[in-house]
């Protein structure tokens, strides 16, 4: 009778020592969950990435718009009938040289 006590005993602190230090340990399961949330704000973010390109496909598609404005913005097209004009921002003036 008195070795059951122990015999259970033992059997505890070898399910305690698998929980904590085997091949599923806690800190082990803990960093997989980092890891998965991790994972998850990746695909969310290449989820809205594709979403964007897919519309912006979708809008080549079906308007010519977005495609003179792509050309316009990327390629620096015109029209026929219109002119080119290229403003450059002003340079700032440098300090006049001290007189020797």
């Amino acid at each position: 009778m008195r070795w059951t006590p122990l015999v259970l005993g033992a059997l505890l602190l070898v399910v305690q020592a698998d929980l904590w230090f085997g091949k599923g340990n806690l800190p082990y399961v803990m960093s997989l969950h980092a890891q998965l949330a991790e994972q998850q704000a990746t695909n969310e973010a290449a989820r809205e990435r594709n979403a964007r390109a897919a519309a912006e496909v979708g809008d080549l598609r079906e308007g010519l718009e977005m495609v003179e404005e792509k050309a316009r913005a990327e390629l620096g097209m015109v029209r026929p009938d219109e002119i080119f004009v290229q403003l450059n921002p002003p340079r700032t003036a440098s300090p006049p040289a001290a007189p020797r």
